[in-house]
């Protein structure tokens, strides 16, 4: 055992966030306090990024419309990918996909513009950005669910469309919307599995040895 490591109960509570995180899609309204959310938003912004450019910007939406306005274009978006499904459109219809309406918080989770000033670590790997944001995001999705709070990462929408609702500058992309808050209960296991859409692939199945493939 390392010298650096926590202690076991520490170990054991990161390993429990990390295991009983869930994409939430069902809340129960109430609030997130002000210290808290600043809390959670501070552990968000200690994700690593690459070349320290910390691309991620955050819009938290206070505004009654427009969280209309964003669920009214998840919608539209939602439609569309039921009919690029095909066969599967009609299942996919029937699934929650998102919580905006209910949930305590929303937020926007955005790129900033001026990326491609950044080169450090993305000169062959542009979307490196898109990778440190993914991290913020994790970040604050294991915060939530350690404060006993339900996060959602809503992707189905326009980025355009959104950046224009939300006067983005030139070159700055939205790449999520978080629903946040206050939960009845989490799901015993990812929602897609629950509702039979798809199910986790075991780790084996994706841990190769020395090239791809080899599994011994």
């Amino acid at each position: 055992m390392s010298e650096h490591a926590f202690t076991e109960a520490q170990r054991l509570g990161v390993y429990r966030a990390i295991a009983e995180r869930r994409d939430m899609r069902h809340f129960i309204g109430g609030e997130v306090a002000p210290e808290l959310l600043a809390r959670l938003l501070e552990a968000a912004h200690q994700a690593p990024s690459v070349g320290l450019m910390q691309p991620w910007r955050f819009i938290r939406i206070t505004r009654p419309d427009l969280r209309t306005a964003i669920a009214e274009r998840v919608e539209q978006e939602r439609v569309l990918t039921a009919e690029a499904l095909g066969e599967r459109g009609s299942a996919f219809m029937q699934l929650k996909v998102e919580g905006i309406q209910a949930c305590a918080e929303l937020l926007v989770v955005a790129l900033m513009d001026g990326r491609d000033a950044h080169v450090f670590g993305r000169r062959t790997l542009p979307e490196m950005d898109l990778a440190s944001a993914a991290c913020a995001i994790q970040n604050l999705w294991l915060a939530s669910r350690a404060e006993g709070l339900g996060m959602g990462w809503v992707s189905l929408f326009e980025p355009q469309a959104l950046a224009t609702l939300l006067q983005m500058p030139a070159g700055a992309k939205p790449v999520a919307v978080i629903c946040l808050g206050p939960v009845a209960k989490f799901y015993p296991a990812p929602m897609l599995a629950l509702e039979g859409w798809a199910q986790p692939r075991p780790l084996d199945e994706l841990l190769f040895h020395n090239g791809w493939g080899t599994t011994e």
